[in-house]
């Protein structure tokens, strides 16, 4: 099962990178569990210094943006 991890605040640009991450893992229909890790401290001992960030599997993928479907189906892949 891939663990999916949302870093970020709660921001609308957070809301929509787990809105991606979830319909592209969807669309992928792999099982999946999704969390949003909102805590600072946490966020930081990723080494992420820009939100919302995704996580897949402990491994940071992407800062600081929200990657369109398709690059996040690869993403995911």
């Amino acid at each position: 099962m891939k663990k999916i991890q949302i870093l970020g605040t709660g921001c609308a640009k957070c809301q929509k990178l787990a809105a991606v991450a979830d319909e592209a893992a969807r669309a992928l229909g792999a099982p999946y569990e999704l969390t949003k890790v909102t805590d600072l401290q946490e966020i930081m001992s990723f080494g992420v210094m820009f939100t919302p960030a995704l996580v897949v599997d402990g491994e940071v993928k992407v800062a600081g943006k929200v990657p369109s479907p398709d690059e996040m189906k690869k993403l995911l892949a």
